[in-house]
């Protein structure tokens, strides 16, 4: 499988993004192409440049992430 190709997230776009769970502050990880949720342990991924905001599409974050 390929790597998401990394793409920047406007930081204006990231203080108004809160995570769906949570309602809690979301982090950015290029190397994925995710929104990382800490409080609901939850991985939103980015496509095409668009964030998927949904809990259905989020992938859980295993041990140590």
């Amino acid at each position: 499988m390929s790597e998401p190709a990394a793409l920047d997230v406007d930081p204006r776009l990231l203080e108004i993004l809160v995570c769906p769970v949570t309602r809690g502050p979301l982090t950015y990880d290029r190397k994925k192409a995710e929104l990382v949720s800490k409080g609901a342990r939850l991985a939103y991924p980015i496509r095409d440049g668009v964030p998927i905001m949904l809990p259905e599409e989020a992938r859980d974050l295993g041990e140590g992430e």
